[in-house]
Order: C-alpha cells, then sequence, then structure tokens
C-alpha cells in the first residue's frame, strides 16, 4: 500500500515537473539579450520558444543590439508583437543581395514574415549588402502586420509586400532605398512616415492585381533625400494596375514634377492607378504631373484615408494603433 502511495506521488510529481517545463518553454513574454541575461541570446532560437497556432499574445522584447541573422517567421506563429528597446539601438540585420550566387531578389530578406497578427515596434530592420543588386530588407507574406517607430533600411528593393490582398500598416516609421524600395502587391498604409530617396530613382512599384481596390496609401508623410538627389519619381508600375496614392504628404524638391513614370510602356497608363492629393512643398508640383495620374477630390481622398474602408477586402479589420 505504502509502495502504491509513493509511485502515485512519483508519477504527480513529474507531471507538475513537465508541466512546470512546457509552461516554462510556453511563456507569454520573452527576452533576448546578447550578454545572455535573457531567455535566448539571438531572435531566431527565440522563435522556437513560441508555441504554433496559440490563441493568446507573446512579446519578445529584444533588448538593444546588431543580430547579424537571416529570420524567417513561419506562418504557424501568430498573434506576436516584437519590441526593442530602441529603433537606433536595436538591430536586426544581414547583407545578401541578388547578384550572390543567382540568389535573385527574394532570398535576399533579413527578416521575413509569412505570419499573420504580427508586430513590430522601436527597431531596426536593415539589408546593408553593397548596391550591387536588389537586397530586401522586409519581406511580408502574412496578414495583419504593424510597424510602429521601425526603421527599415536598404537599397534597392528595401520592403517587398508580398500577397496579394496581405494588409500592412507602417506608423512613424523611417524607410529609406534608392530604387523601388517600397514594392509588392499587398496594400499597405503608410502613416506619418519619412520616406527618404539615397540616389536619383523611383520610391514605389506596386504591383496590385487588377481586382484589389487599394495598393499602397501614403498619409501625412514626409518625402526626403540625400543632399545630392534631385530626380526621383514618386512611383512606376511594377504591374499594369499597380495602385499608389500620396495623400497630405510633404515633398521634397528632389521630386520630379512629373511625379510618376511607365516603366517604358505606354500601356502602363491605361490601367495604373496613380493620385494624390494635397501635396505640400517644392515636389508638390501638380500642374506638371503626368496626364495619366490623377488629383483626388476631397471625398475620394477622404476614402483612402479612411482605414476600415482600406482594409476590408476579404475582412473586417483596423490596426490597434497602440
Amino acid at each position: 500500500m505504502k509502495l502504491r502511495l509513493l509511485l502515485i506521488c512519483l508519477v504527480a510529481i513529474a507531471g507538475l515537473s513537465a508541466q512546470a517545463q512546457a509552461d516554462k518553454k510556453w511563456k507569454h513574454d520573452i527576452v533576448v539579450a546578447q550578454d545572455g541575461s535573457g531567455d535566448y541570446t539571438n531572435i531566431t532560437d527565440a522563435l522556437e520558444g513560441i508555441r504554433a497556432y496559440m490563441d493568446y499574445n507573446v512579446t519578445v522584447n529584444i533588448k538593444n543590439g546588431t543580430y547579424k541573422e537571416k529570420i524567417v517567421i513561419p506562418s504557424w506563429l501568430k498573434n506576436v508583437t516584437f519590441i526593442g528597446e530602441n529603433p537606433d539601438s536595436t538591430i536586426i540585420t544581414f547583407d545578401h543581395h541578388a547578384n550572390i550566387n543567382n540568389m535573385g531578389t527574394f532570398r535576399t530578406y533579413t527578416v521575413k514574415v509569412e505570419g499573420s497578427n504580427i508586430t513590430f515596434r522601436d527597431l531596426t530592420i536593415e539589408n546593408n549588402a553593397p548596391q550591387l543588386g536588389q537586397a530586401v530588407a522586409l519581406h511580408t507574406e502574412g496578414d495583419k502586420l504593424q510597424f510602429y517607430n521601425c526603421r527599415l533600411l536598404g537599397n534597392q528593393d528595401t520592403i517587398f509586400t508580398g500577397g496579394k490582398n496581405m494588409r500592412l500598416y507602417f506608423g512613424n516609421c523611417y524607410i529609406e532605398g534608392t530604387t523601388d524600395f517600397i514594392f509588392g502587391p499587398a496594400t499597405a498604409y503608410f502613416k506619418d512616415c519619412t520616406i527618404h530617396s539615397k540616389r536619383n530613382s523611383y520610391i514605389t512599384a506596386a504591383s496590385t492585381p487588377e481586382d484589389v481596390k487599394v495598393g499602397y496609401v501614403f498619409d501625412n508623410c514626409k518625402l526626403t533625400a540625400a543632399p545630392d538627389v534631385d530626380k526621383v519619381y514618386l512611383g512606376r508600375p511594377w504591374r499594369p494596375y499597380a495602385h499608389t496614392a500620396f495623400i497630405n504628404c510633404e515633398m521634397g524638391s528632389h521630386i520630379r514634377g512629373e511625379g510618376w513614370h511607365n516603366w517604358r510602356n505606354p500601356e502602363n497608363e491605361k490601367t495604373a492607378r496613380y493620385c494624390e492629393y494635397g501635396s505640400t512643398g517644392p515636389g508638390a508640383q501638380s500642374g506638371e504631373r503626368v496626364a495619366w495620374s490623377k488629383q483626388l477630390t476631397k471625398d475620394e481622398a477622404k476614402a483612402l484615408l479612411d482605414i476600415n474602408n482600406v482594409f476590408t477586402q476579404h475582412s473586417t479589420w483596423a490596426p490597434s494603433g497602440k
């Protein structure tokens, strides 16, 4: 009898120990610190501590440091927030470009986000490859992704917004690049962002599908440039039905009077959906814009500033804003 009770107790203790180990592995708050003071010393390992398809929220707190990692946030992760200590000193970086062993554009990412309901705050995502070809810093494929007070740094093709009907929100972010440095088919809303051109070229290269109403909306953004940059287009259509709108944006003198480019294909002028409203600054020369772009009416601009309208495609969603 005593032996049986002892066995029962041992089994119970083992069960509690196993549960404790499971609870320890699946934490709601994870700390990444290079000095070993957190749960993990790198972000890639921290992803293994997040339970697949969970229905609760997880916060990954990333301490200051330069994390040279090529990161994939897989499709089975959701409801995760990555928070850096400071956007200037919490840096995720890598240096792949398209001409390394015929890598091609879409394998060059520093961070690739396949999961949905993922948020990033107060950190930098960078591709610091030399200017030898396309080099993506942020590659997104998931839905309902949010970026707040982040720096997104690169040269050509800094941000790839992948996935038809995928929804992205960028709030108070700094985004820089050279050519087509915001590109892809997703629907992306940029609010109060600084968009910095490092070379005479093109800012956007949307590939919005024909049956998707909204591609890129830039709301109250500031367009800046390096000192020697003076000939930059707002965008060119990577695919024929590209949609991009700049609303109430401040445009520096580097923005060309014609504003938009047809990618050397006049047929794109019949289908591309390029528009502006309330542009200010020396680059806001609406009277010189190409004839195939559009100056929005107040009501049309208002509709594009309604996030609930922009992001209601296959389901209702509005970013949290916090």
